[in-house]
């Protein structure tokens, strides 16, 4: 069985940007029922889970075809919300700093120019999903939205940053002011912990 990343974080650290009554429903309610339904749906195939998750979209033909779809959204359901969790911190790390301030300005003249473009992108997505920063299989940084629970992994890209739209994410404290959570989000960012991803990704 795949067991639950542990927070970095008491469900009341992110105040006042991301709500204590969010995070704990966001991780209790929506983050833990992907990964039960994940967990039943594989035991049913005697599943190997020392097998990273990341590397099961790769092999999802092993599975009878009717049972990918099922597999695919909760395990995309997973990987993004866990990246969520991981980019967020109370320890206001939430400027550049590293190699990944080096290779935002070199992509985006600025983090200030990143940041809009970030939101602009978030701002445009319909309905449910995330914006992600990834790298892309020529090991370029790029800014992509995708639907629902769809994974950057599904695509070969490599996801750094993941910012939930679902309205879960935000409507409890915000109601319909999703430019507003999209701000507060980038007030506690980790980008100790976004370096260390982009990092190991160029070791």
């Amino acid at each position: 069985m795949y067991e639950p990343i542990k927070l970095n974080y008491s469900f009341d650290a992110l105040e006042p940007y991301i709500d204590t009554e969010t995070v704990d429903t966001h991780y209790n309610k929506h983050y833990m029922n992907y990964l039960n339904n994940l967990n039943n749906l594989l035991n049913e195939y005697d599943f190997n889970f020392n097998v990273d998750k990341e590397m099961i979209a790769t092999n999802i033909n092993a599975f009878p075809e009717e049972e990918r779809g099922d597999i695919l959204y909760n395990l995309g359901g997973v990987l993004n919300h866990e990246l969520y969790f991981n980019n967020m911190s109370p320890a206001l790390i939430n400027k550049p700093i590293g190699s990944i301030k080096k290779a935002i300005d070199e992509k985006y003249g600025s983090y200030d120019n990143f940041k809009k473009e970030f939101i602009d992108q978030a701002m445009k997505l319909k309905g449910s999903g995330y914006v992600f920063l990834v790298l892309n299989p020529n090991n370029e940084l790029d800014i992509i939205s995708l639907a629902n629970q769809n994974s950057p992994y599904f695509y070969g890209f490599t996801p750094l940053i993941a910012m939930d739209v679902w309205e879960h994410s935000y409507y409890l404290k915000n109601k319909n002011e999703k430019e507003k959570y999209f701000n507060d989000f980038f007030e506690v960012i980790n980008f100790a912990y976004i370096n260390n991803l982009y990092e190991d990704k160029n070791a």
